[in-house]
């Protein structure tokens, strides 16, 4: 059992879960060391994220940490000395946001970056390595219902045959286009008129005064790029949000490189030189949806973007998926299902909604048009690196309850 693990004070449950994404291990994991026997099932049958990178900020970091990945993290991670801001264009510092020692010294754990790929992978040998969890590849979810004793999941493999499991409770883990979300929230997602493209280049063959052991973030008027290195710094992924109409789409959509330097050919030197190196880049359409209300009902569980999809303004899309994991793990501490799972909702819920909506406002601070940037770039310069960590500490200084109603 890993460190901090609490002991399972009653007989462990039977748990499906549909997703095995981030939110979905983590779930499987912290759901595991209670005692639970947990079905994971992924409609993937190969387990690949190409292009891309994620923060995890304390938060997320010191509950990946409590559940043993301490080692397997930091061998795989980079640690960030701070984020610079600079102008897009100008390429003028704007700001700094303290990180490092920093951010360990004051939330007690580090914020972190790292591929999607590893942090996948990190998860991946942990669930295989848990006598009570069971993995089911190449099979997507399809419905779910409530029993006389219990609940069920349908499953339908690639070839259409259907399999049903019984369980006392199914966590939807299954991503922003949730097929399971339907039966608590049906509201669509709204795509916001913007895109994400995401590419990595090796760190050796970025400009030099972008290769060091920082977060770059570049902002100009409807637009911004990220940068940080990933692969135990062997890479940098970056990541370009520039407008973009359109409906939502995959991962693995392609995006043209030539249509990605047209949109940044303002762009100051040392930025425009990371831009053209990569020669592929994948784009995702941006979508929004109110967090589902409620997250749970009865014995269905909402977590991760299916519940709550985030815009990528404050780098929380995994890490609150990875909380969600780890409230939904302490609320079956003693409870019956129903009322565990309303416990979750009553604590997810409310710091869901602010996390989407501090992100909506960080995507307008951002994108700033001439005037309200100037405003914005005299706040960022005043605060100082320090004073701009601080503006987070409601974010990153979160940490899971033992019972999730204190959550």
């Amino acid at each position: 059992m890993p460190p901090n693990s609490p002991v399972p004070d009653r007989p462990g449950l039977r748990i499906a879960i549909a997703g095995a994404g981030i939110g979905g291990l983590t779930a499987a994991l912290a759901l595991a060391a209670r005692g639970h026997t947990v079905t994971l099932a992924e409609r993937r049958t190969a387990f690949s994220e190409v292009g891309a990178g994620l923060q995890l900020s304390p938060n997320a970091s010191r509950i990946l940490t409590d559940l043993g990945l301490g080692p397997s993290l930091r061998r795989a991670a980079t640690e960030p000395s701070r984020v610079r801001i600079r102008g897009l264009a100008s390429g003028r510092q704007i700001g700094e946001v303290a990180l490092g020692p920093a951010m360990r010294e004051r939330f007690g754990a580090p914020y972190l970056v790292i591929h999607r790929a590893d942090l996948q992978t990190i998860l991946l040998d942990a669930v295989r390595g848990r006598p009570g969890i069971r993995l089911l590849v190449g099979r997507s979810a399809t419905a779910f219902a409530e029993t006389q004793a219990g609940a069920s999941l349908t499953l339908e493999s690639e070839s259409g045959r259907a399999e049903t499991l019984a369980a006392d409770l199914v966590v939807a883990a299954d991503g922003i286009r949730s097929t399971l979300r339907a039966c608590l929230d049906g509201r669509p997602l709204r795509p916001v008129g913007a895109a994400a493209w995401r590419a990595t280049v090796p760190r050796d063959c970025a400009p030099p005064a972008l290769r060091g052991d920082e977060t770059g973030l570049w902002l100009g008027h409807g637009r911004h790029v990220v940068h940080y290195p990933i692969a135990g710094g062997e890479r940098i992924n970056l990541v370009a949000v520039l407008p973009q109409a359109g409906e939502d789409a995959d991962w693995s959509a392609p995006g043209d490189p030539a249509q990605l330097r047209a949109a940044f050919a303002d762009a100051a030197a040392p930025l425009a030189d990371l831009l053209r190196l990569p020669e592929q880049w994948l784009v995702w359409t941006l979508a929004d949806r109110r967090a589902a209300a409620p997250m749970a009902r009865g014995r269905l569980a909402l977590l991760g973007d299916a519940a709550h999809p985030v815009l990528p303004y404050l780098a929380q899309g995994a890490a609150l998926a990875i909380e969600d994991a780890a409230v939904l793990a302490a609320s079956l501490s003693g409870r019956q299902v129903p009322a565990a799972l309303a416990a979750y909702a009553t604590a997810r819920g409310p710091r869901a909604r602010t996390i989407q909506s501090q992100a909506r406002r960080n995507g307008r601070i951002y994108h700033a048009g001439r005037l309200a940037a100037a405003a914005r770039d005299a706040v960022m310069s005043r605060l100082g690196p320090a004073r701009m960590t601080e503006r987070y500490a409601w974010l990153y200084g979160w940490r899971p309850a033992s019972d999730a109603a204190g959550a």
